[in-house]
């Protein structure tokens, strides 16, 4: 079984249980624990849990820890959000003792089986993925190589060496601005690869379809596209729906 997490808040909700229907039509067998990051996500969650199977609805009461409501005040809704990312994922992987863990954004939606870049990282034990931005909207140098998007760490050592020192970094510093080489909870990602020998960069191009990439994209159909630089078809597994805004016209943007 895959285990996913997510968070999000009511400003959130429909992108998120958006994601949550694709992951149905997708995926055979996972649990997403979704952290509600106000009170009205989680008593909608709780309320109508009977729609929502295969999900667990987590209150930010019951995940904060002392560590995390010290800098709480000290951060905007948006960045605490992103300090909290690696402390969901541990929350889970500890709380119920699962194996490994992904994180998702919530403005996500999958077309394939995930467990396609699940099984890419082998003997790995944790997976992250690029921007792989198209060169006009290049932003690598302000907000980081790897997206905070998808990224799996597995319960073992190397693991959870690499979680809990990201958690500690974010709790230390977590703001929505370039300072230091550092900015939100993402730029810590940029050394990685070579800081920690655990950490395996995924390669499927079908993963990861975003507004800053799409350009290198031929969609051929719902669910397969040409990557123009190298010419091969790929299945789109994801697509990342950053900056989606709803209208009262019922129009998206």
């Amino acid at each position: 079984m895959l285990n996913f997490c997510t968070l999000f808040d009511s400003n959130y909700m429909a992108r998120g249980l958006a994601m949550y229907d694709s992951l149905m039509k997708h995926c055979k067998d996972f649990h997403l624990y979704i952290f509600a990051f106000d009170e009205q996500s989680y008593q909608y969650l709780k309320s109508n849990a009977h729609q929502y199977p295969q999900t667990t609805a987590i209150p930010l009461a019951t995940f904060e820890d002392p560590a995390l409501l010290s800098v709480k005040p000290l951060r905007t809704t948006a960045e605490y959000c992103w300090t909290c990312t690696p402390s969901t994922i541990a929350y889970c992987i500890k709380t119920f003792q699962l194996n490994h863990c992904t994180y998702l954004d919530a403005d996500m939606l999958f077309y394939s089986d995930p467990s396609t870049l699940i099984n890419e990282m082998k003997e790995k034990s944790v997976l992250i993925s690029e921007h792989r931005y198209t060169r006009e909207y290049d932003q690598s140098s302000y907000s980081g190589i790897y997206c905070v998007q998808f990224m799996t760490f597995k319960n073992t050592e190397e693991g959870m060496h690499v979680l809990n020192w990201w958690r500690e970094k974010c709790i230390e510093w977590c703001y929505a601005r370039l300072e230091d080489g550092k900015f939100g909870d993402q730029k810590y990602l940029d050394d990685w690869p070579q800081r920690f020998d655990s950490v395996h960069v995924l390669q499927n191009k079908g993963a990861g379809i975003a507004p800053w990439n799409m350009q290198q994209y031929d969609f051929l159909s719902n669910d397969t596209a040409r990557y123009l630089p190298d010419g091969r078809q790929c299945e789109i597994v994801f697509v990342h729906f950053h900056g989606l805004k709803f209208y009262s016209n019922d129009n998206l943007t």
